[in-house]
């Protein structure tokens, strides 16, 4: 983009149709900022005109570009050969993106996961493996980086060696959350950070919504983790089903009601995640030649990850436990079958200890006095 498309792009008030249609009549953005009043009025609405030679009077082109530059901010418009492909078939696109690091490729394939800030265990869970399975396989992972799933998913997705890009619903210099800031820092290397707002644009509610189109937009294939019935994450989903993506929902519990969205999205008619082994079988039938461009990373997420020994009577135990907290004395119950089935000696005097050892070994945790999970 250049120095006439940037300023073009912070002209408020003409919108995003009214810019293409000035770069559709006049060819270029300097053509566009040489125009006269008479010839703009041709093409936009006599109050919209006027801004646009407003702004003109009071934006310094150079000055303005430059401090882009210096925050090492690149931003394309849908004048620009490099503005993403995905992205121009979609009801409403932007006219410009900023990014930070890279854009996401067009040719290799792209997953959005998305799902509730504040997520459970099993949503996390869910949310770690589906990352950690796309990022080995190299294909990219995009969300908001939002607290909960968003994150997760991206993190497990970076710690597999795979790429992640994030869409902010601010500006791109801004890292929102401020937690987050390490998933932004390394997203910058190993993909991206892009904004349909101007840098320096603070975060606000209202902002939010309207991004999560280019979260959808820029992926091939959503998956929702957990999502309440009324959640801002279906948001992402209505706008996915619009621009024609498939849509994967992970099960829960009826009970449970960071579930209550993800169940009825399967009832509704949504993919249904099964596990992240399933998922990958979807996207080998569904895009074969996106995937095929995809360089798997396995020997890099294998890296420094390796599972602390365990012992036969450790991993007996280890199979008993689930995301859900459960008493000892559950678990001791379904000790029973199993270790008769197996040939082992009862330990229910040392189970404490073995559950003790587990956790000090980061594959189990102890949630409250007596009750144990996996660790996540």
């Amino acid at each position: 983009m250049d120095k006439y498309l940037y300023w073009l792009a912070n002209v408020d008030g003409i919108g995003a149709a009214g810019r293409e249609r000035l770069i559709e009549a006049f060819g270029t953005g300097a053509a566009v900022y040489g125009a006269g009043e008479k010839h703009l009025e041709m093409v936009l609405e006599k109050g919209k005109a006027s801004k646009l030679l407003e702004t003109r009077g009071t934006w310094d082109l150079d000055r303005e570009y430059e401090r882009l530059r210096e925050k090492h901010i690149s931003c394309v418009c849908t004048a620009d050969k490099e503005y993403p492909e995905r992205l121009r078939h979609i009801p409403d696109h932007p006219f410009c993106i900023y990014y930070k690091g890279q854009m996401p490729q067009t040719e290799k394939l792209a997953v959005a996961v998305v799902g509730a800030r504040e997520c459970s265990d099993y949503g996390r869970f869910i949310a770690t493996e589906l990352g950690k399975e796309l990022g080995e396989a190299g294909i990219q992972v995009i969300s908001g980086m939002a607290r909960g799933i968003d994150g997760v998913s991206q993190l497990a997705a970076l710690n597999a060696g795979g790429e992640s890009y994030a869409i902010l619903g601010n500006g791109v210099d801004i890292c929102y959350p401020k937690d987050n800031r390490p998933i932004y820092d390394r997203m910058l290397v190993q993909g991206g950070i892009l904004s349909i707002y101007a840098p320096g644009t603070a975060p606000k509610p209202q902002l939010f919504p309207p991004r999560n189109r280019i979260v959808s937009g820029l992926a091939d294939v959503l998956v929702v983790v957990e999502a309440r019935q009324k959640s801002g994450t279906l948001i992402t989903v209505d706008m996915a089903l619009e621009q024609g993506r498939e849509v994967y929902a992970v099960p829960g519990r009826i009970t449970d009601r960071l579930s209550d969205g993800c169940n009825k999205l399967v009832k509704d008619g949504a993919l249904v995640f099964l596990s992240p082994k399933d998922f990958m079988e979807g996207l080998r039938q569904s895009f074969p030649d996106k995937l095929a461009c995809c360089i798997p990373n396995r020997d890099k997420a294998n890296e420094g990850h390796a599972m602390p020994p365990i012992t036969p009577e450790e991993a007996v135990v280890l199979e008993t436990l689930d995301l859900y907290p459960q008493p000892i004395e559950r678990i001791r119950e379904q000790l029973q079958f199993k270790l008769t089935e197996r040939g082992f000696r009862t330990f229910s005097n040392n189970l404490l200890t073995i559950l003790m050892h587990l956790c000090l070994k980061g594959v189990a945790k102890q949630n409250s006095p007596g009750w144990f999970s996996l660790h996540i």
